[in-house]
């Protein structure tokens, strides 16, 4: 998480960041990276004074969480592409649901439906957004 904050914030420079009255196309990334790498190093520094021994190289990997975030993301840039907002939003919900395995079929479903109403809504109705809700391209 730091790394991508620091990353975010020197990339962010190559932009006029403006001041706060008037802020330029590089001040929301940059306010981001500063972000980002505060809570990482707030992250290591208070993983450092708990003095528990790190796990992460023993445990187990959840292929299946893993598999499911991936393929979300890969079917949510598809079908935004090609389908438009509704298919996009619904395919990334359930495909990452899917990834939990106390999620049923039902709930993910039902999550997926919120989802691309709350989607709907913000995005198309509230923010005015150019994506069209059926059909891409």
């Amino acid at each position: 998480m730091a790394l991508i904050g620091f990353g975010a914030t020197i990339e962010s420079r190559r932009y006029d960041i403006g001041s706060l009255d008037s802020m330029g196309p590089g001040y929301f990334p940059m306010l981001l990276g500063v972000l980002l790498l505060g809570v990482g190093c707030a992250i290591v520094v208070k993983a450092r004074l708990s003095g528990i021994e790190p796990r992460l190289l023993r445990a187990k990997i959840d292929w299946r969480g893993w598999s499911c975030i991936l393929a979300s993301i890969v079917a949510f840039a598809l079908f935004g592409k090609y389908c438009g907002l509704v298919p996009a939003i619904f395919s990334i919900v359930f495909i990452s649901a899917l990834g939990d395995r106390r999620n049923s079929l039902l709930s993910a479903l039902l999550l997926s439906l919120a989802m691309v109403v709350f989607g709907v809504v913000v995005f198309s109705w509230a923010l005015n957004i150019q994506f069209r809700l059926f059909g891409g391209i």
